[in-house]
């Protein structure tokens, strides 16, 4: 059996949940109501079968975002999370790009690499050359200037961290932002890549080992074992191709706004909301959430 979560913040009807039940019981006759988690945003309905279809049926429905799993375990014991374009909104390395005039330039390498249509660590290595010169202050700029949490990322971690969940943030971008953003948003641990300097300037450098998925996996599995908790425990979001290997190995992994590359392969996809709604596919009530 299954649980499968309806999330529509606002909208959620008994309309829209009868709705959601004709689907299911397409492909399994006895799927039913099970609770609401927060009546009008997030519902639960258990159903039998294969969980890609009933997640495929369900995704059918305009505007909602579903999450098929397990009844166990609900609560993750250890979340991992991307940072750029996941926990916040922006590309750093392409808005950094902007300080020195090569936004345009830098940000299509991105998103081919996002996409999976070029080879990570050359892709950074590549933009971070074009970056040479480039003077330090930019990226205290650049952080206070461009980069903003993704709505409801600080109340995922925070809320997660009050019931006994431990958090990293991993990223292919610089540890230059990955820390400030740690810290802000209350990350337990971070890992990402550390930039050259040349004095006050970037070098056009970046230091080895380069943070890319293979990294992103084996950070994931330490932590994991430094915790003790089995995969099923593991809660992971990215949104690009460099994410897929930890995406995969998660218990849970979840697609956030995210290319197709990872979107195809992922748990469950977050479209239409913020981060914070995998707070109710985690079963957690609004009252109970730790407001970031």
């Amino acid at each position: 059996m299954f649980i499968a979560t309806l999330i529509a913040a606002g909208r959620l009807d008994d309309r829209m949940v009868d709705r959601a039940l004709g689907l299911l019981r397409e492909l399994d006759p006895k799927a039913r109501f099970g609770a609401w988690i927060d009546e009008g945003d997030a519902v639960d309905l258990h159903v039998s079968g294969d969980a890609k279809a009933v997640r495929w049926a369900l995704e059918s429905l305009p505007e909602v975002d579903v999450v098929v799993q397990p009844p166990e375990p609900r609560f993750r014991k250890l979340l991992v999370a991307d940072m750029d374009s996941t926990i916040i909104g922006q590309e750093c390395i392409d808005e950094l790009a902007d300080f020195a005039g090569l936004k345009r330039e830098v940000a299509e390498i991105t998103e081919r690499a996002m996409q999976g249509k070029l080879d990570f660590k050359a892709a950074l290595r590549e933009r971070v050359a074009l970056l040479s010169g480039l003077e330090e202050d930019a990226i205290a700029r650049c952080l206070a200037e461009r980069v903003v949490p993704n709505p409801g990322a600080a109340t995922l971690v925070r809320t997660m961290r009050v019931g006994g969940a431990r958090s990293l943030l991993i990223s292919g971008g610089f540890l230059s932002f990955a820390e400030p953003v740690a810290k802000m948003i209350g990350f337990d641990t971070v890992r990402a890549n550390r930039l050259l300097f040349d004095g006050t300037q970037l070098s056009g450098g970046v230091e080895d080992p380069i943070v890319d998925a293979q990294a992103k996996l084996e950070a994931l599995i330490e932590e994991r074992g430094k915790l003790g908790v089995e995969a099923a425990d593991v809660l992971a979001i990215g949104d690009g191709a460099n994410d897929r290997l930890m995406v995969e190995e998660a218990g849970l992994g979840v697609a956030y706004r995210a290319k197709p590359a990872l979107a195809e392969i992922a748990d469950a996809r977050i479209d239409h909301h913020g981060l914070d709604a995998l707070l109710w596919a985690q079963g957690i009530r609004k009252k109970e959430w730790v407001c970031g």
